[in-house]
């Protein structure tokens, strides 16, 4: 049996443990929610007082130009790039991942549109179970074509090779994913799953929000069409922090989205009337960027910089390994269910498992200083972040959990429940 001490000796061996504590991290919390916001790098906070004190305080709207504030969406792209299997100048960090996945849907239809063979294809599909935004920015944009394109929504992960066979896969134009879900973990092949998409005449949209700084990526050996993501879970860039689109360089000349703000202009200070497009990544832009959000992203990416990929994976599986193996010596009893795939090729870097009362056991953990998260139905989330989660931490937290649930310790609202 896993004992604490062992958790310690491999805290003490482990590689990605310098890397700690460049976060600031709450004394008594045991923070396993970077699936959905990441911690914030020490470094930040004086990035954020000289941005705001010095760049715009003392330089105002020189600092344009002479902080480098134009060229950010372009180099923080760069400084992504690798973490994500991407070449230089085929990455910007800009906008929402929901404005984004916008983006690069409405480019990828109209690259089917333009198709000589493919200009009747008129379905999108997806997953039921992506995540909600994806599904609703693809429901406004089929929405507001008016041209008979149609959102299908997979049961089942499992469903899409019929999906793209026969007469049915003949009218499929795109298909969009999500390449770890956010609610099991579960993660796609991306190389197979891209493959047979392709062969079935349709392009793929990839959305990394789970899996950018948490799995390996890579985009271009896996001959991915579109990928969006955010920087704000993994990549810690802060709360609301800029998402990033990713576009390759093959489809630069045929890219073209509808959301032609003044910064993909091709001579954006001219002023002209007429929108000319600006060439390369510079498309997937549109308006002004936040500074100040911006700025702060690259804190996150600068630590991404000094470790391998390949660390992060392996601390990030035998951190879920380990959360797993102490549930299930010291969970057993509970009415507990284990959603996330134990394939580690087809797991991203989260644990979920289902309870009855779920939401109420989570409350109960992070009244007692550990952070999870919760997600319809009934299901726990637990995030493992390499660069700051210890396995003392996976060790105490599985031991509030066990006591939460040994002593029923835990407010169930039974007007809530009968709801969900």
């Amino acid at each position: 049996m896993t004992t604490e001490q062992d958790c310690l000796a491999l805290d003490a061996a482990d590689p990605l443990a310098a890397q700690r504590v460049q976060f600031a991290l709450p004394d008594g919390v045991i923070y396993l929610d970077g699936n959905s916001l990441g911690a914030r790098p020490k470094a930040s906070l004086q990035r954020a007082q000289q941005v705001i004190a010095a760049e715009w305080g003392d330089d105002l709207i020189r600092s344009w130009n002479t902080a480098g504030w134009y060229d950010l969406p372009r180099r923080l792209g760069n400084l992504l790039a690798p973490i994500v299997g991407a070449a230089a100048d085929e990455v910007v960090v800009t906008d929402t991942t929901s404005v984004n996945l916008f983006k690069a849907l409405a480019a990828a239809i109209k690259m089917q549109a333009d198709h000589p063979g493919r200009a009747g294809r008129r379905v999108i599909i997806t997953e039921r179970d992506n995540f909600p935004s994806d599904i609703y920015m693809a429901e406004g944009l089929l929405g507001w074509l008016e041209r008979g394109y149609q959102l299908k929504l997979l049961e089942s992960w499992s469903d899409l090779p019929a999906a793209l066979s026969g007469e049915a896969g003949q009218q499929v134009a795109v298909v969009m994913l999500t390449h770890v879900n956010y609610r099991t973990g579960r993660m796609f092949d991306m190389t197979a799953t891209t493959a047979q998409i392709h062969a079935a005449g349709a392009l793929a949209i990839w959305d990394l929000a789970h899996s950018a700084g948490a799995v390996p990526v890579a985009l271009n050996a896996a001959n991915a069409d579109f990928a969006v993501g955010c920087t704000y879970k993994y990549l810690n860039g802060g709360p609301g922090s800029p998402a990033f689109i990713w576009v390759p360089q093959r489809h630069h000349a045929q890219f073209a989205q509808p959301l032609t703000g003044w910064w993909t202009h091709r001579q954006p200070f001219a002023m002209q009337p007429a929108y000319a497009p600006v060439a390369g990544i510079g498309r997937a832009l549109c308006g002004t960027q936040p500074v100040v959000s911006l700025a702060l992203v690259e804190c996150g990416l600068e630590i991404f910089g000094q470790v391998a990929m390949a660390a992060l994976r392996a601390k990030s599986l035998a951190l879920s390994d380990l959360f797993i193996a102490l549930l299930e010596e010291h969970c057993a009893g509970h009415p507990l269910e284990l959603i996330t795939p134990r394939a580690h090729a087809e797991r991203g870097s989260q644990v979920s498992v289902m309870h009855p009362h779920g939401y109420a056991v989570m409350q109960a953990l992070i009244a007692r200083g550990v952070i999870g998260d919760y997600r319809e139905p009934q299901v726990m989330r637990f995030g493992f972040t390499p660069l700051y989660t210890s396995y003392q931490d996976v060790w105490r937290a599985v031991m509030v959990l066990k006591d939460i649930l040994d002593r029923s310790d835990y407010q169930v609202d039974a007007k809530r429940d009968a709801v969900t």
